[in-house]
């Protein structure tokens, strides 16, 4: 582990040179920690896949303080063991999120099944089969970085991104797969659409980094009742 400084109110804990499945927890636990042993210099933590991002008050603490107080919080979790590598999965949450898997709203679906020399069933199968991992939280307000999608239905983003996505868009790039919570422009390989809402300015996002996610397939009729729009 290594801890540097970023800016005048900002320090990087970088974990791991690589990401990995338990990664996420690990980050995630520490957060827990972080939060509960900081005072009000605390400002925000920013998880990503291998890196927490602390941002303090300056006003508040100085880096020499805020860095010994972060060495103190790693030392007691690895004493415990609550930060190793191999992650405690007790109360982990995990969504289950429904899918309409079609051409209707997943426009590249056909496309990746011919590229992988697939039929448009197995993409489906291969992607609702996998339990993913959430490893970071941007692009845009509850947009979840998730993986790893089977290599069988792994493909590059588009060259060309698209103006506009649809907000529940459920995507592939590379070995990683998320869910567009707002209409935005992406250049994810599309291949359906969840109803269920990501985020919303009250209860914020709903997936968080160290979350599992399983997706499963759901007909044109019931999507159309959980609210979903074609």
């Amino acid at each position: 582990m290594k801890i540097s400084a970023v800016s005048e109110d900002s320090v990087l804990i970088t974990l791991a040179d690589a990401i990995s499945d338990t990664l996420p927890r690990r980050i995630a636990r520490l957060c827990h920690r972080i939060e509960a042993s900081s005072g009000d210099w605390l400002v925000d933590l920013v998880p990503s896949y291998t890196t927490l991002l602390v941002i303090y008050d300056p006003v508040r603490i100085d880096f020499r303080r805020v860095e010994a107080h972060l060495k103190s919080s790693l030392r007691k979790a690895s004493e415990t063991g609550a930060d190793s590598a191999s992650g405690d999965l007790s109360g982990q949450i995990t969504h289950d999120i429904p899918v309409y898997y079609s051409p209707e709203t997943g426009p590249d679906l056909e496309w990746i099944a011919r590229n992988n020399s697939l039929s448009v069933d197995d993409v489906i199968n291969y992607h609702s089969g996998g339990t993913y991992t959430v490893y970071a939280i941007g692009f845009a307000p509850g947009f979840g970085f998730m993986g790893q999608v089977d290599p069988t239905i792994a493909v590059p983003r588009k060259d060309t991104p698209r103006s506009r996505v649809p907000a529940g868009s459920v995507g592939i790039a590379n070995r990683q797969t998320a869910v567009y919570p707002k209409a935005s422009p992406g250049g994810w390989q599309l291949i359906g659409r969840s109803p269920v809402s990501l985020f919303d300015p009250v209860n914020l996002s709903l997936l968080n980094v160290g979350d599992l996610v399983r997706f499963h397939p759901i007909t044109r009729q019931r999507f159309i009742e959980l609210g979903g729009e074609l």
